[in-house]
């Protein structure tokens, strides 16, 4: 089994295209361990030149609110007043550690994205 790093594009695209030929391999066989490699190498090739950045916070909110289809009030309980929310959503407030806190812990939003800088709205 000669596997090679990935160092361009030429490289990613074969990866790609041996994985996809890999990809029914039974596991435990050769061919399956030979994916298992190329799967991260490919990753790594990916991370490093093709970076996804952080979500937005308040993007992220949003989204939560749609696909689980919460309303502002519901957001209440995590920001404050009504106001508050308003504040938040509509980026006139940056969300304070607290708010995160609540929000990681009531709605499962990774802190980690929440913390994320942010653009607030000009005054």
């Amino acid at each position: 089994m000669i596997i090679r790093p990935i160092r361009n594009e030429e490289d990613y695209e074969t990866a790609l295209e041996e994985i996809q030929m890999l990809w029914e391999a039974e596991a435990g066989t050769p061919d399956a361990d030979r994916l298992d490699v190329l799967v991260v190498l490919v990753e790594a090739y990916e991370a490093e030149h093709y970076p996804i950045p952080a979500p937005d916070p308040i993007e992220m909110i949003l989204h939560v609110m749609d696909a689980r289809g919460l309303s502002r009030q519901d957001l209440e309980p995590f920001l404050g007043s009504r106001a508050r929310v308003s504040e938040i959503l509509n980026r006139r407030r940056p969300l304070s550690l607290e708010m995160i806190r609540k929000l990681q812990a009531g709605l499962g939003i990774p802190a980690d994205i929440l913390v994320q800088p942010y653009e607030l709205a000009n005054s």
